[in-house]
């Protein structure tokens, strides 16, 4: 019987790891352009300190940043509030 089971349930087993390994790799996204986000406001931080940047535009690129930063923030949260 147990031979029967896993023959049965073997097809759900594996569309079930294809789903955790799609959830694994946009987890794994979502990290990396968090991480590239935070380093481009650094940059931005760091070109405003040496005058590259006027305050107009390094508040406009900053705005940007931070917005995406949000919205990834607010993404992440409805993702958790639903499962």
């Amino acid at each position: 019987m147990l031979l029967v089971d896993d023959i049965l349930f073997s097809p759900v087993r594996g569309i079930l790891w294809i789903f955790r390994e799609i959830h694994k790799a946009a987890m794994e996204d979502a990290v990396n352009e968090a991480e590239s986000i935070t380093q481009q406001l650094r940059s931005l931080y760091m070109q405003l300190e040496t005058g590259k940047l006027t305050e107009s535009e390094f508040d406009e690129q900053e705005k940007q940043l931070v917005d995406r930063l949000d919205r990834m923030e607010s993404d992440r949260q409805t993702v958790s509030d639903t499962a």
